[in-house]
C-alpha cells in the first residue's frame, strides 16, 4: 500500500470533483435550470456513494502518511451521513421549490459539507482533522444563512460563522498545545508518546481545548448557545440537515481523537465527557419544555440526544463506542422522519411551525398522526421502538464501566424529557378544537416520514443488522490489532463481529 493510495479515498474524491463539475455547469447552463435536476443529481451521488462504501469490503487502510484512516469505524459513519443527507435533500425538494429557495448552490454545499464529514470520520492527523472540519463548517455557514431576504436566517448565519469561529480558535489552540507536547500532529503519534509516561499538564489541556472545540460541533451543554437560534432562523431543510448528518459526523470525530490519540487514558478524558453528557441531557431535557416553536423544541431534543450519545464516549470501551454508533444510525433516522413532517406543516401556503397549529391533526390526517406518534415515542425512548433500544445500549455501556450514577442521570434527564415528545402527541390526538394546520407532501416526502416510523417500531425485532455492523466498527475504533486479527474489515450491514468482552481493552500495553 503506497502512501498516496487515490483508491482509498475514491468516494471523496469523486464527489468532491461532481461537486467542482456541478458548479461549473450552473454558471455556464443557468442556475434556475439546473437547480432543482441538480439536487436530485446530488441525491443519486450521495446515495450511490453511500452504497459503495458500504458494500465494499477490505482491509483497515491508514494512507497518505498516516493523515486519512479507511476503516470499518469510518465506513459506518459514512454510510450514516451519506444516506442521512440523500434523504433531507430528497424531502426538501418540493418544500424549496413552493416557498422559493430552491438555488442551485444549495445542494453543491451539502455534497461539499458531506466530503468534509467523511474526511472528519476518516481523520488520522490533527491537520486532516481541522481540513475536513472546515470544508464542513463554511459550507454549513452559508446554508444556514441561504434565505436572504430573511432577517431571521441571517441572524442565525451570523450566529453561526461567529461562534463556529470561536470554536475553531479553541480547537486549533488545543491542536498547537497537544503538537508543541508531543511533538507530532499525527494520532499514532500522540498515543505513542501518552503511552510513553504519564500524560503531561500540557497535553491534557491541550485534549481538553480539543474537546472544547468540538463540543460546539455537537451542541453540548456549555456549548449550545448557537444551536435554538439556528435551529429556529436557518430554512426548515437546512435545519433537517444540521439535525442529521453533521451531528452523526462530529460525534464520530470525538470518538476517532479519544481513542485514536488518548486512548491510553480514557480515565482523564471519561469525567470531561460524562460532564459534558449530564449537562446536555438535564438542559436539553428541561429547557426543551418551555418551547412553544417546534423547530426550537427539536434543538432542544437535539442537545439532549447528544448527551446521551456522549454517554456511550464516556464508558470508554468498545461497547460505549458500538452503543454510541447505534444511536446516533437511529437517532439520524429519528430526525429525518420528524423533519419529514415539520416540512409539511403550513397554513395558507405558508410554514408553520407553532405547537398549538397541530390541535386535532389525528382526526384529518390519522396516518400522518400514527407515523409522528411512532417517531415521538422513539425519541422519548418508550419501548419497543428503537430509540429505547438506543437509549438502553448508552445506558448499559454506562454500567459496564462503572459509571452507574451517569446511568441513572440518563434515566432522570430521559423522563423529563418525554414530557414535550408526549406533548406533541396530546395536542395531534386529544388538543383543543381551533385553526388547524395542513399536511402537504409530495410522495418522496410522505415516505420520508412513513418509512423511518415503520423502521423504528419494527426494527427492533432485528436491529436492521446495525448491531453486528456497529460491533465490527467499535473494534477497529478501540482495538485495530484484534480487528485484524479476526478480519473484521467490512463496515456494511453485512458484516458481522462482536465486540470484546474486556471492558477496557484501550489499555496501555508498555509503560
Amino acid at each position: 500500500m503506497t502512501a498516496l493510495d487515490f483508491s482509498t479515498i475514491l468516494p471523496e474524491l469523486l464527489l468532491a470533483i461532481y461537486a467542482m463539475a456541478a458548479l461549473m455547469a450552473g454558471a455556464y447552463f443557468g442556475k434556475d435550470k439546473i437547480a432543482k435536476p441538480l439536487l436530485w443529481a446530488t441525491v443519486a451521488a450521495l446515495l450511490v456513494a453511500g452504497l459503495y462504501i458500504g458494500l465494499g469490503s477490505h482491509p483497515a487502510q491508514t494512507v497518505f502518511f498516516d493523515m486519512f484512516i479507511d476503516d470499518a469505524f469510518a465506513r459506518f459513519a459514512k454510510v450514516t451521513i451519506l444516506l442521512s443527507a440523500a434523504a433531507v435533500l430528497a424531502m426538501s425538494a418540493d418544500y424549496m421549490v413552493r416557498h422559493g429557495l430552491m438555488r442551485f448552490e444549495y445542494p453543491i454545499l451539502i455534497t461539499l459539507a458531506g466530503v468534509g464529514m467523511m474526511m472528519m470520520v476518516s481523520a488520522g492527523d490533527l491537520l486532516s482533522l481541522y481540513m475536513g472540519l472546515e470544508l464542513q463548517s463554511l459550507s454549513l455557514y452559508v446554508i444556514a444563512a441561504m434565505r436572504r431576504e430573511s432577517a431571521k436566517s441571517s441572524e442565525a448565519g451570523l450566529k453561526y460563522f461567529v461562534l463556529g469561529a470561536l470554536s475553531s480558535g479553541l480547537l486549533l489552540f488545543g491542536a498547537s498545545l497537544v503538537y508543541g507536547f508531543a511533538g507530532t500532529t499525527s494520532f499514532a503519534g500522540i498515543i505513542g508518546t501518552v503511552n510513553a509516561g504519564e500524560l503531561s499538564m500540557g497535553l491534557l489541556f491541550g485534549m481538553v481545548f480539543l474537546l472544547v472545540g468540538l463540543a460546539f460541533k455537537v451542541s453540548a451543554v456549555p456549548f449550545h448557545m448557537w444551536t435554538p437560534d439556528v435551529y429556529e432562523g436557518a430554512p426548515t431543510p437546512v435545519t433537517a440537515f444540521f439535525a442529521t448528518a453533521p451531528k452523526v459526523a462530529a460525534m464520530a470525530l470525538i470518538a476517532r481523537l479519544l481513542f485514536g490519540a488518548f486512548g491510553n487514558v480514557p480515565g482523564d478524558w471519561g469525567q470531561i465527557v460524562a460532564a459534558l453528557a449530564v449537562m446536555s441531557m438535564f438542559l436539553g431535557s428541561i429547557a426543551g419544555i418551555g418551547q412553544r416553536n417546534i423547530k426550537r423544541l427539536m434543538a432542544y431534543s437535539s442537545i439532549a440526544h447528544m448527551g446521551f450519545a456522549l454517554v456511550g464516549l464516556a464508558a470508554g470501551n468498545a461497547d460505549g463506542v458500538q452503543a454510541m454508533l447505534m444511536y446516533m444510525a437511529i437517532y439520524a433516522a429519528m430526525n429525518v422522519g420528524s423533519f419529514a413532517f415539520i416540512l409539511s406543516m403550513e397554513r395558507d401556503g405558508q410554514p408553520v411551525t407553532d405547537l398549538d397549529s397541530l390541535n386535532r391533526f389525528a382526526s384529518k390526517e390519522p396516518l400522518k398522526a400514527l407515523a409522528v406518534l411512532f417517531l415521538m415515542f422513539s425519541l422519548a425512548g418508550v419501548p419497543p421502538f428503537l430509540g429505547f433500544f438506543a437509549k438502553l445500549g448508552v445506558l448499559s455501556a454506562a454500567v459496564e464501566a462503572g459509571m452507574a450514577w451517569l446511568a441513572v442521570a440518563g434515566v432522570v434527564a430521559s423522563v423529563i424529557g418525554a414530557f414535550y415528545y408526549l406533548r406533541i402527541v396530546y395536542y395531534m390526538f386529544f388538543g383543543a378544537e381551533s385553526e388547524g394546520v395542513e399536511s402537504r407532501m409530495g410522495l418522496v416526502q410522505f415516505l420520508a416520514l412513513i418509512l423511518p416510523a415503520a423502521v423504528l417500531l419494527l426494527g427492533a425485532v432485528t436491529m436492521l443488522g446495525m448491531d453486528d455492523a456497529a460491533a465490527t466498527a467499535a473494534q477497529s475504533l478501540v482495538a485495530p490489532e484484534a480487528a485484524a486479527e479476526t478480519g473484521a474489515t467490512g463496515g456494511g450491514p453485512e458484516v458481522s463481529g462482536e465486540a470484546p468482552a474486556d471492558p477496557t481493552p484501550a489499555e496501555p500495553t508498555s509503560e
